[in-house]
Formats: structure tokens, sequence, C-alpha cells
């Protein structure tokens, strides 16, 4: 079963050199039908003008990962880590048994990144970062990202969940099958596309999300060149 979540319809918030469109309650916007999926807790879609950012604050017992779409963020934390995420790149933040943190835009262009929080199923343990650089072309099938099966290690950032997180670009006309595990949220970051399941299609737009339920794959249909993040979770 298909759910489909218009970017018009998400929650959003301004705050000038902050612009976020909310897939799930976060913050000031609150909606009791909207709490999460699974354990996916947030889809932040964030623009963060340049010279700007998070200053310093602290999470804890939370897999926090960044999509980063365009532009650069430099990560510092209480424990050590420094580094900066490139578009193209992605970032996971174990926030364990409790991390503090800041990311900026120091660059002099804005930067676009999907924020991603999913429930941790280890309490407390020690905070860790990462990035990985993944490919950029259009290709045949998503490029796993993150995972948290140890079978994956090798291949994807690892996360404290049952979940996995697939991303990537499709050129015109490539149409894939996606296997589903749990549940999937799609997210179409860039340009539009289908979402084929056994009963029903969908076509996603920039900035939509969609839930998948009750099915064991979908076609990915591109309609244009597209890029689309995929979030298998319990």
């Amino acid at each position: 079963m298909i759910k489909h979540y218009p970017y018009s319809q998400l929650g959003s918030a301004n705050h000038g050199w902050l612009k976020s469109k909310f897939h799930f309650s976060f913050a000031n916007y609150y909606n009791p039908a909207r709490m999460g999926f699974g354990k996916l807790r947030v889809i932040n879609d964030d623009w963060i003008a340049p010279k700007t950012g998070f200053p310093l604050h602290p999470h804890k017992n939370m897999e926090i990962i960044s999509i980063l779409r365009t532009g650069a963020i430099t990560h510092q934390d209480n424990v050590g880590n420094k580094g900066v995420t490139k578009a193209g790149e992605v970032q996971v933040m174990s926030a364990g048994s409790g991390i503090s943190h800041s990311e900026y835009n120091l660059t002099k262009q804005p930067l676009t990144l999907f924020q991603i929080w999913i429930e941790t199923n280890t309490l407390d343990v020690k905070p860790r970062w990462e990035t990985k650089k993944f490919p950029s072309q259009p290709a045949t099938e998503l490029t796993l990202l993150a995972s948290g099966y140890q079978e994956d290690k090798n291949d994807a950032l690892f996360i404290n969940q049952h979940a996995r997180i697939y991303g990537g670009k499709l050129a015109k006309g490539a149409i894939i099958e996606h296997d589903i595990q749990h549940q999937a949220y799609i997210l179409a970051s860039e340009g539009m596309f289908k979402v084929e399941d056994n009963t029903s299609n969908l076509t996603m737009n920039k900035g939509d999300g969609a839930e998948i339920t009750q099915e064991s794959s979908v076609r990915l249909r591109a309609l244009t060149d597209c890029e689309i993040i995929i979030i298998d979770c319990i």
C-alpha cells in the first residue's frame, strides 16, 4: 500500500537563515497523526543560509543521518570529531550515551540536506560520527548508504537499528525493482518518478514523501532524471 505526502502538505518553518519542511512532528510543528513511521522519527528537508547553522547542542540515544544534497556542512562535537560533509556524501552520528555537536554552513552558498532521525535499538552506546562519499552517477540500482546489519558493515555507514537507507540517481526512462524488508519511506530528492506496487502507482515530485506498507518490493520508474532515497525500517 502506498500513502502519499506531497511537499506542499508537509509541516514547515521559516527562521530566515533556516527553512524546513517536516515529514513528521518536530519542534513547533505538531501533528498527532504524524509522529513517526515505525522507528523512523524525523525527516527534515532543510535549507540553511551561508555563514549560519546550529550552535552546540546535545543529543542522546538517537541515530542521526544527514544526506547532503547541495553545499557542505561543518561538524564539530565534544568527543573530538570534526569534519566537512559535502553534497553527495552522508554522515551518521550515533548520539548514544550523549553527545553535543555544532553544524555550520561556512560556505558562501546555501546548503540543502535531509536530516533523518531513527530511534536506536541499543541504549547508551559510545557516541560515534563518520561520513562517507557515495557514487553520484545514474545507476541501475540504489546504493546502500547506511545499515544496522553486520553483513553490510563494509559497504555502508553503520547505524544502531534494524534499518537500511538507500539512495541514488536514476536517468530518465530507467526502471528498477527495489526490495523492501520491513516497511519503507520514500523521498523524492530531485526530479519526478513513479512508485508502483501490485495494485497502484503514484507519481512523486521533488520534495514529496511516501509510506510503503504491506509490500515486499516496489517498482521505480524515472519520468525525469531524478534522485531517490528509501528508508527501510521496522
